[in-house]
C-alpha cells in the first residue's frame, strides 16, 4: 500500500503496461485502525480496478488523503459484506509498504452508492488469487517504488481487459460498463514492482523478460506475445486448471485475500503533503 502516489492531474497514475480492467464513480471509502489524519473522515470518490492493484482516487483534492493505492500483495482477510438492512459493502485490511506513506495496517470498508459491491468483490478476489497461485506474495510486501521518467496519457485500450481475457477469465462489466472519463489516467514510464495479470495491451509493446520486479501472469493470451521465461508456462498451466473463485464462498460472503504530459516524477508521499493538485 501507499499512500498519495497514484494521481497525477486530477486523474489516476498507472504503471506502464497496466490495466484498468472497472472503472467505479460514487463510491465511498472509510479507514480506521491509524490515527494519522489522512485516515480520518469519510472519503468519497473513483475506485479502479487494475491488472495489478486496487487504486481510490479521493473527489475531495483538498483532503490530506488524495489517492491510495492497494497492490494485491498487500490486501487481506477482505470480506464482502451483505447485511440484512443497509447496503453492500466490502472491507479488509490492508499492509503499509515502506516508503509508501505509513507503517503498520489499516483497515478499510468501501460502499458503493450505486451498487456493485459483491460484482467488485469478486472480480479484485478472483483477480488477487490467480496472481497469488502463480507468484506467490511474500510475507512482507515490496517496498514502495516511485514511477520514474514522465508520465503521459493512457490509450483507451489500457481501460479494458484484452480480448481473450486473462488466459480465459474475463471482468464481468455489466455493474460497471463505464470507462474513466477521457483525459483522467496517466501511465508512467515505469512498469509495475509487483505481481499482476497483465504485462501488455493492444498498442503496447510486451515488457521483455525480466524488466519487472516480479513477473506478470498475462503473457501469452490471445494476440500477445509470450515472454520467455520459465514462469510463464507455469502460469499458464495453473490458470487454465482453476476453476471458479478461490478467494469467494458466495453462501456466506466471506472471502480472504493472502497474505496532459509532465517531465517530472510522480510525488513522493513527503512531497505529496506540500504540493497541491488543482
Amino acid at each position: 500500500m501507499s499512500l498519495n502516489t497514484a494521481h497525477a492531474n486530477n486523474g489516476v497514475l498507472i504503471y506502464s503496461g497496466e490495466g484498468i480492467m472497472l472503472f467505479c464513480d460514487h463510491v465511498t471509502m472509510e479507514f480506521s485502525g491509524q490515527d494519522r489524519p489522512e485516515f480520518k473522515g469519510v472519503k468519497s470518490g473513483r475506485l479502479y480496478l487494475t491488472t495489478h492493484r486496487m487504486i481510490f482516487n479521493n473527489q475531495n483534492q483538498k483532503d490530506p488523503l488524495v489517492s491510495f493505492s492497494f497492490p494485491f500483495c498487500t490486501m487481506k482477510d477482505v470480506e464482502l459484506e451483505q447485511p440484512m438492512f443497509g447496503a453492500n459493502f466490502i472491507k479488509g485490511k490492508v499492509r503499509a509498504q515502506k516508503n509508501g506513506g505509513f507503517v503498520g495496517e489499516a483497515k478499510f470498508k468501501l460502499q458503493f452508492k450505486h451498487g456493485g459491491a459483491i460484482e467488485y468483490g469478486q472480480a479484485m478476489l478472483e483477480s488477487a488469487g490467480r496472481v497469488n497461485r502463480n507468484f506467490p506474495f511474500p510475507d512482507q510486501p515490496p517496498p514502495y517504488q516511485a514511477p520514474t521518467g514522465p508520465w503521459q496519457n493512457a490509450q483507451p485500450p489500457m481501460y479494458s481487459a484484452p480480448p481473450g481475457g486473462y488466459y480465459g477469465w474475463v471482468p464481468q462489466t455489466n455493474a460497471f460498463p463505464n470507462a474513466p472519463p477521457a483525459n483522467t489516467v496517466y501511465m508512467s514510464d515505469m512498469p509495475p514492482p509487483y505481481p499482476g495479470l497483465n504485462t501488455g495491451a493492444p498498442g503496447y509493446p510486451m515488457q521483455q523478460p525480466n524488466a519487472y520486479a516480479y513477473p506478470g501472469m498475462n503473457t501469452g493470451a490471445p494476440g500477445y506475445p509470450a515472454q520467455q521465461n520459465g514462469y510463464n508456462a507455469k502460469a499458464a498451466e495453473a490458470a487454465s486448471s482453476s476453476v471458479g473463485t478461490a478467494y469467494y464462498d458466495p453462501n456466506t460472503q466471506y472471502a480472504y485475500v493472502p497474505p496532459p504530459y509532465s517531465n517530472d516524477a510522480p510525488p513522493s508521499y513527503e512531497e505529496s503533503k506540500e504540493k497541491k493538485f488543482k
